[in-house]
């Protein structure tokens, strides 16, 4: 049995904690085809995000042959980011966004194996700013290709948190 990685970002409140890190919910670009989530019952579905950072994608390429995976954690981080920016539209309070599920898609050369250590960026920064909040189930994927050319895909299922 493994033990639970440890919350260790100081901060009374999970936007204390994001600001810790350096870090801040982007403003989401608006899409004419799709919404970036979608309340069902208790749920909040999370439409896939990519690794945007004011409005730049911040990667392109494959897994294992054009990006590092330093890199891709990096990347995966981001697009958790924009997913925890979708949850607080849905629920207006980073505080009651709480992660039920992860879907993470890596563009990745076929002979690449580790997609679970790229998620595990994103998994990572949710618990740092979450919390208990922020763990989750999760799914790492290779696939032969994302939109724009990223690397990194995150899709999620929240709830709103007791």
């Amino acid at each position: 049995m493994s033990v639970p990685l440890a919350q260790t970002v100081q901060g009374g409140t999970a936007l204390e904690r994001l600001a810790n890190l350096g870090l801040e919910l982007p403003v989401l670009s608006a899409n004419a085809y799709y919404v970036d989530h979608n309340k069902v019952g208790d749920s909040i579905h999370i439409s896939g995000q990519l690794p945007f950072k004011d409005g730049v994608l911040l990667g392109q390429g494959v897994v294992g042959r054009d990006v590092e995976l330093g890199a891709a954690r990096e990347l995966a981080r981001h697009a958790a980011l924009n997913c925890l920016a979708a949850a607080v539209q849905a629920l207006g309070d980073l505080d009651a966004v709480r992660v039920v599920q992860m879907l993470v898609f890596v563009a990745s050369a076929p002979d690449f194996g580790l997609q679970s250590k790229v998620a595990e960026g994103a998994s990572e920064l949710l618990i740092e700013v979450l919390g208990e909040n922020g763990r989750h189930s999760r799914t790492a994927i290779g696939v032969a290709g994302l939109p724009l050319n990223t690397p990194v895909e995150i899709q999620m299922v929240c709830t709103a948190a007791s």
